[in-house]
């Protein structure tokens, strides 16, 4: 196939279902060979138990990431599928090698595996705020470290590679989301990976952004479920598809120069965001009494701009 990832071989993470299918999908369109990861979990990240029949939480055909392979190779591309945990340093450093193994080479990751245990803070057990952060954020830490240690190995032989990857953060990582504390504080935790990601792996051809996208998947269709229904005609702005040409730019050659970057995307809106940076500030140069230093952190917030709404706040 040609296209502007010809050539190319794609790792994605959680692309059973959602937007990891949608990605692995998109890729392969535009002439890359996929890997399609995917341990096929329920909703919340326990054992799926309904394999082989139909179900809103299992595939037909086995593994959802066997289902998508097979759909790209029906239409004439090439994928497989790898089913191993990727949150853990075997299962990531399974996925590298199973890229490796089946396509002779690594050029670009995509980390987006993940799952929801939304309660609010009070009521949030600590096996879910673990389980949370495990498969977002370690499940983006691990396969980020087996990558980039085989692409810094090609590096230091001579043979930089022109290697990216693509993590997945979301909207309650950059504003918060009540009732989504440990989503929100692990998809938070990815951005700053991302950028020190960036700043680490520069040297050895290696780029790395985020994306902070709007989708309608299981993980939004039933919590912003007023938002996220398709509509009866015109452009469905929630579909997963709208997110994935962002994501196979970001993957691919045509990238080249930008990283250490985080992507709002949804529908047909892209948007670069700016982060963290110096508001209003004083400085007494001195110590500040705890008054003083009150009445100046008032005065210093009428001055600064309104911050982003948590989403799902009350008014």
């Amino acid at each position: 196939m040609s296209g502007i990832c010809a050539d190319r071989v794609v790792a994605i993470t959680g692309a059973g279902r959602g937007l990891g299918r949608s990605h692995a999908l998109a890729f392969a369109a535009e002439g890359a060979r996929v890997v399609v990861n995917d341990l096929g979990v329920r909703l919340d990240g326990t054992p799926d138990g309904t394999a082989g029949r139909a179900s809103d939480d299992a595939s037909a055909f086995g593994n959802p990431a066997e289902q998508v392979a097979a759909e790209i190779r029906a239409a004439g591309g090439e994928a497989v599928a790898h089913t191993g945990d990727i949150a853990t340093s075997e299962g990531a450093a399974s996925l590298v090698r199973t890229t490796l193994e089946t396509y002779g080479r690594l050029d670009t990751l995509v980390n987006n595996a993940g799952f929801l245990r939304d309660r609010m803070l009070v009521n949030l057990d600590e096996s879910d705020w673990d389980a949370v952060l495990r498969v977002h954020l370690k499940g983006h830490f691990l396969p980020l470290k087996h990558a980039a240690a085989h692409w810094r190995a090609q590096a230091k032989a001579g043979r930089t590679p022109v290697a990216r990857i693509v993590n997945t953060s979301s909207g309650a990582g950059l504003a918060g989301s009540v009732g989504q504390g440990n989503y929100s504080a692990a998809k938070a935790g990815i951005i700053a990976l991302t950028l020190v990601a960036a700043a680490e792996l520069g040297r050895y051809g290696i780029q790395v952004n985020a994306i902070a996208p709007a989708a309608r998947t299981r993980m939004t269709e039933r919590t912003f479920a007023a938002t996220m229904t398709a509509p009866p005609s015109g452009f469905d702005a929630m579909a997963p598809e709208n997110v994935s040409p962002l994501v196979v730019w970001l993957g691919s050659a045509g990238s080249d120069g930008v990283t250490g970057r985080v992507f709002e995307t949804e529908g047909g809106r892209i948007t670069v965001m700016e982060g963290w940076r110096p508001g209003p500030t004083a400085d007494k140069a001195a110590r500040w009494t705890p008054a003083e230093a009150g009445e100046r952190a008032r005065e210093l917030l009428a001055a600064a701009e309104t911050p982003m709404p948590v989403y799902g706040a009350q008014p």
